[in-house]
Order: structure tokens, then sequence, then C-alpha cells
């Protein structure tokens, strides 16, 4: 039996200054931090080989996050649109999305233009992380909208 998703994996291209965005700038607290060199277990589990890398857990508010910057084999730089196939982007859910983008471009986000507004139910806008990974800001506005518990 599924019980729900545990975590979404963002490869990045510089460990250190994506860690510092999602913990300084989101709030993320890190849980687990490793690395690894060439583990037969990991390259079974990851499907590569001579897998090296660098990966760090982070939990939020109700999920988790995990990073990572892999050395080997070479990461290549696909930078998706949010139409493409694959993981185009995740959301955040926030109380206040102006104050959220607002905080956020200190921290180095850029977004694509200023907050959306959908009549009185929600507000989106979306914006890039330091290592161009695509984020989205939701605010939702009326309870019976697909909202997540507090």
């Amino acid at each position: 039996m599924i019980v729900g998703i545990h975590h979404v994996a963002l490869g990045v291209s510089d460990f250190e200054k994506a860690l510092k965005f999602y913990t300084e700038g989101l709030g993320f607290e890190v849980v687990q931090e490793s690395e690894f060199d060439s583990s037969p277990e990991v390259d079974r589990a990851v499907g590569l080989q001579n897998a090296k890398a660098r990966m760090a857990m982070l939990k939020g508010p109700n999920a988790f996050l995990e990073l990572w910057q892999y050395t080997n084999p070479e990461p290549k730089d696909l930078r998706s649109r949010p139409c493409d196939y694959g993981y185009p982007h995740f959301a955040l859910q926030v109380d206040d999305i102006q104050v959220e983008y607002d905080r956020l471009k200190t921290h180095g986000m850029e977004f694509v233009g200023e907050v959306v507004h959908f009549g009185d139910t929600s507000s989106a806008i979306y914006g890039r992380d330091p290592c161009g990974n695509v984020i989205e800001l939701y605010e939702i506005k009326i309870p019976d909208i697909a909202q997540l518990e507090r």
C-alpha cells in the first residue's frame, strides 16, 4: 500500500548555493547529508555506473526535499520549461504570496514576472532557484480548493 509521497529530489549544479537557498531562504532543515563515491549499492539503486555525488535530505513543513549534486557521470543541464515532460516544477503553498515573492527575490530566486491573481480563489507565480530548478509559489485563498492541512 502506498502511504504517501516521501520526497522530491532535485539535481543541483552548485550544492552549497542550493543548500543555502533551501535552508536560509525557504526554511528547510537538513536532516541528512552524505557523499558517496562509486558505491555498488548506490549504482544498483539509481541505475548508474561509478556514480559519485553529494546529497542532502531536507525537511519542510509537510514534506522532504532531497538535493543531489552528481560529479560522475557528468550531469547535463536540461533546464526544463513548465511545459516539458518529466518533473517540470514543484509548488510551495504559502500564506502570503507577495511577502514570499519579495523575500525570496532577496535570496536569489528569479521569477518569470509579477504575482498572478486568479480572482479571489488563488494566486501563483513561477520562478527558478539559484540552480535553475522551477518552483511555483501558490497561495490558496478559499479553503475548498485542494489545500494542505496545517
